[in-house]
């Protein structure tokens, strides 16, 4: 394992953990919605840590509502492996404490704050 800084087209300079191993985990960070969010790069997909996502972008928002609106748009989220929760702790996007962790992809989660922008309390 080591860190590298990654600076490509859309991507937030930041860590990269590379793995050699059964699964080759890239990490790194991405803006959404002015929130800057740690990601996986898992066969080609960006996937995000759906505690953080929770935590960052919908804090205002039940996390009731927040599952009901998964569950009408048919958005999937699935669990990381081992490997992975350990990269996403390495770069800070879930607590080290964590023993678990759900991923959403972006695709999915782009979804998603398109659907709850209405649902955030006026500033």
């Amino acid at each position: 394992m080591f860190l590298t800084c990654e600076g490509t087209l859309g991507i937030v300079p930041g860590a990269t953990t590379d793995y050699s191993g059964p699964a080759n985990l890239h990490a790194g960070y991405q803006r959404i919605e002015g929130i800057n969010l740690g990601y996986l790069q898992i066969d080609g997909t960006q996937m995000f840590a759906l505690a953080q996502v929770l935590s960052e972008m919908f804090k205002d928002i039940p996390r009731t509502t927040i599952s009901k609106k998964m569950e009408s748009l048919k958005i999937k989220s699935r669990r990381c492996d081992l490997a992975e929760l350990r990269t996403l702790k390495a770069i800070n996007s879930v607590p080290t404490r964590a023993v678990k962790c759900s991923l959403i992809s972006k695709e999915d989660l782009e979804a998603l704050c398109t659907s709850c922008k209405s649902l955030s309390p006026r500033r």
